[in-house]
C-alpha cells in the first residue's frame, strides 16, 4: 500500500498518490513524428491566441495564468488537472469508430494486478465494510452477440465514503478491487457495494482553478472497469447510477447517457442490483 503518514484519508491525499503512481507508469517516449508534434503544439497554441483575443484578457490575468500554471507544477497536479479536464475529450477521439461497448475515462485510481476469479465473485472488501450491497452482473459478448468465454472483466471502485484502496490510509491494499474471467456462457457477477460520489483534491492548484470559476468539485458515483478478450478491443468505462448526484454536472465532463445504470432491488431481498453487457469490437 502507498506509505502515507496521513492519519485519516482525505481527497489531497488520494491525488498526490494518484500524481505519484502516475510519475512511475511505464509509457513510451516515441510518441510522434516531428510534424506531428508541430501540428498539435501550433493548433493549441493558436487556440490559446484566440481566447486571449476574445475575453480581451489584460496583463493582470495574463500574469494570473503564469502563477497559477507555475504551482500546477510545483503541486505535482497535472495529471490530475489532465485527467480531470482534457482526459475525456482524447478518449473521445480514441474511440469514436467502436461498435460495440461505450468507453470512457480511466482515471488515476487504476491498479493492475487485482484478484482474479472465474464467473463469480464477491469481491475482496472488510468484514464490516459500509454501503449498500450490490450485485453488478452481465455477459461479455462480439458484435453479433456470441458469448466470449475468457473474457476478462475487471471492476474497481470508492468505497461508501469515497475513497479507493492503494489511495487512501487504512484500506486494505485490495479493497473492492478485483476481475473474473468468464466462462463458455459470456457471464459474469460481481458481489460489492455501492460506492459514493467523491470530491477531487481542493487544496492545491486544481482546486483554486474550481473556486475561482465558482465550479464545484465533485464526481458521480460510478463503477470503473476493463473488459477484454482475446481477438477483441478491450474497452475501459465507467458506469453511473441513474438519479446520482453529479450526474448531470460531472466535474471531469465523462457521463455518457449509454453508461447509466438502473439499479432494481436485489433477487435475494438485500441491497440492490443491475445486469449491464458488453459487445466488444474485433481487434
Amino acid at each position: 500500500m502507498t506509505a502515507s503518514t496521513e492519519v485519516s484519508p482525505t481527497a489531497a491525499g488520494s491525488g498526490r498518490s494518484a500524481t505519484e503512481r502516475f510519475t512511475h507508469k511505464e509509457r513510451t517516449t516515441d510518441i510522434a513524428d516531428p510534424a506531428r508534434v508541430s501540428a498539435i503544439a501550433s493548433d493549441a497554441i493558436t487556440a490559446l491566441h484566440e481566447v486571449i483575443r476574445k475575453h480581451r484578457v489584460d496583463y493582470a490575468e495574463y500574469d494570473a495564468l503564469k502563477a497559477w500554471l507555475i504551482r500546477v507544477g510545483e503541486d505535482g497536479e497535472w495529471p490530475l488537472f489532465l485527467d480531470v479536464w482534457v482526459e475525456h475529450v482524447v478518449e473521445e477521439v480514441v474511440n469514436a469508430d467502436r461498435k460495440g461497448a461505450i468507453g470512457t475515462i480511466e482515471g488515476p485510481y487504476y491498479i493492475p494486478g487485482s484478484p482474479e476469479f472465474r464467473g463469480e465473485a464477491t469481491l475482496p472488501m472488510r468484514d464490516d465494510e459500509k454501503g449498500t450491497p450490490f450485485v453488478f452482473q452481465g455477459t461479455v459478448t462480439d458484435l453479433d452477440g456470441a458469448p466470449l468465454e475468457d473474457a476478462r472483466v475487471e471492476l474497481w471502485h470508492a468505497d461508501d465514503d469515497g475513497y479507493y484502496s492503494q489511495f487512501a490510509p487504512g484500506i486494505p491494499e485490495w479493497n473492492l478491487r478485483g476481475a473474473i474471467l468468464t466462462g463458455a456462457d459470456g457471464r459474469f457477477t460481481f458481489r460489492t457495494i455501492k460506492p459514493a460520489p467523491y470530491q477531487i483534491p481542493t487544496d492545491g492548484s486544481c482546486g483554486a482553478l474550481v473556486r475561482a470559476a465558482g465550479w464545484h468539485p465533485w464526481r458521480p458515483a460510478h463503477l470503473h472497469l476493463k473488459v477484454s478478450a482475446p481477438g477483441k478491443q478491450p474497452v475501459t468505462t465507467q458506469l453511473y447510477f441513474q438519479g446520482g448526484e453529479y450526474v448531470e454536472d460531472d466535474v471531469a465532463q465523462a457521463v455518457k447517457p449509454e453508461l447509466i445504470l438502473r439499479p432494481t432491488p436485489a433477487a435475494s431481498g438485500t441491497g440492490e442490483e443491475v445486469t449491464y453487457d458488453f459487445a466488444l469490437d474485433p481487434a
